[in-house]
């Protein structure tokens, strides 16, 4: 009756021991909780008996990890499984049609990547790769193009997705520096064959010293007499600064350019002196003695009324007189300064200036020419040559005007 007492005992506790444990399980799913014990390990019969469904891009998630839901789940005292719905992410290219991917991965790349696209690190997302999914999403997708640059005399291959080929220069350590450039242009985008050429360029600048000429220019001074010239400041030649800008590609010299010179000491005048201080003189020329205040060589011509060649003859004057001895001629700029002038002029004697000739300068291209009058019947024993003409007291009062002689 013991030995049964005890088997009656016992059998309870035996039948408990051998009923499958039941495991909390806590599952989170469309914003929702569930809690439930289980003895199932399972996925796909806890999701069963929790009325949950999983679409084909569905996943579910345990420690963060997507589980198969034919695996049983390893022992634990209690598990939380997460069901993550699939998104739609749409990629779109420069160059194709945008691309719908159903998706429950957990980043923009690694549904790329579940899809099948190849990424690589030069790629350009946007948003980047690290994004995480929370909805439906679009994506831009510039995949990297090969490249090939030639620099410094070396090749280099590189993947660059950048939309010039600046960037993709500077993106691959080879930025364009000063005169630098590229072949295409840095502002052009990546070109269809790859091939991109940096071009180095190299500028110097040799200095040249080079002499400017100085001019000479005339000053009236009080302190000369008149006529008379004189050295007032010595002429200094002037500096200046000539570039000749050279210019080298990849060690080639392709330019050779004269710049523009800087003049870094301007020449300084020579200046002359005219003399303006009237002095007058008495001297004894011919045996008359006379009194002047200026004595000038010109050169000294005769003429007549009725000229050799001429086709007719001219009896008047410009100052309205008669043409005769003692009536003297000058070219017409002279003759405006000193009309009515009077004259000594050695070998012809007294004259006063009352005609031009209607020239400016006489057959010798010289404006110091005086023309001696004669009457048409008088004889004529005069040789022309250049001669001392002496201008006669006084002074005329427009005598500031003939300082500068034309």
């Amino acid at each position: 009756m013991k030995r049964l007492f005890w088997l009656l005992l016992a059998f309870p506790l035996l039948l408990s021991a051998c009923q499958p444990r039941a495991t909390p399980v806590t599952l989170l799913a469309d914003g929702q909780v569930y809690t439930l014990a289980t003895a199932t390990l399972l996925p796909a019969d806890i999701l069963a008996e929790a009325g949950i469904t999983l679409e084909p891009a569905d996943r579910l998630l345990y420690l963060g990890s997507q589980t198969p839901l034919d695996a049983a789940l390893p022992d634990a005292d209690s598990y939380t499984l997460t069901v993550r719905r699939a998104v739609t992410l749409v990629v779109t290219t420069p160059d194709g049609e945008p691309w719908p991917i159903q998706t429950s991965a957990q980043t923009v790349g690694q549904a790329m990547a579940e899809a099948g696209l190849d990424l690589h690190a030069a790629d350009r997302l946007d948003p980047p790769a690290d994004t995480p999914l929370t909805g439906d999403m679009y994506v831009f997708w510039q995949p990297a193009s090969e490249l090939t640059i030639t620099v410094d005399g070396a090749k280099v291959q590189v993947r660059s997705a950048a939309p010039t080929v600046g960037q993709a220069l500077a993106e691959a350590g080879f930025p364009l520096i000063g005169l630098d450039y590229s072949l295409p242009s840095e502002n052009e985008p990546l070109p269809a064959d790859g091939q991109i050429r940096i071009v180095r360029v190299v500028e110097s600048v040799a200095l040249t010293q080079k002499s400017i000429p100085y001019g000479t220019r005339t000053e009236l001074s009080a302190d000369l007499e008149i006529d008379q010239q004189a050295l007032v400041q010595g002429g200094e030649t002037g500096l200046a600064i000539a570039r000749l800008r050279t210019r080298a590609e990849d060690g080639e010299q392709v330019s050779q350019v004269s710049e523009t010179e800087s003049v870094v000491r301007p020449p300084q005048d020579q200046i002359l002196g005219i003399g303006t201080k009237i002095v007058i003189r008495t001297a004894e020329v011919d045996g008359v003695t006379i009194e002047y205040w200026r004595a000038l060589s010109l050169f000294a011509t005769y003429y007549k009324p009725c000229g050799a060649g001429q086709p007719r003859c001219y009896y008047g004057t410009a100052s309205g007189t008669l043409v005769r001895k003692g009536a003297v001629a000058m070219v017409y700029p002279w003759y405006l300064l000193f009309a009515g002038e009077h004259l000594y002029i050695p070998g012809y004697g007294f004259g006063i200036v009352e005609d031009n000739n209607g020239a400016y300068t006489n057959t010798l291209g010289d404006t110091y020419w005086v023309d001696l009058g004669y009457a048409q019947e008088d004889e004529v024993d005069w040789v022309n040559q250049y001669v001392t003409v002496y201008f006669l007291t006084p002074v005329p009062a427009n005598v500031a005007d003939t300082y500068l002689l034309p």
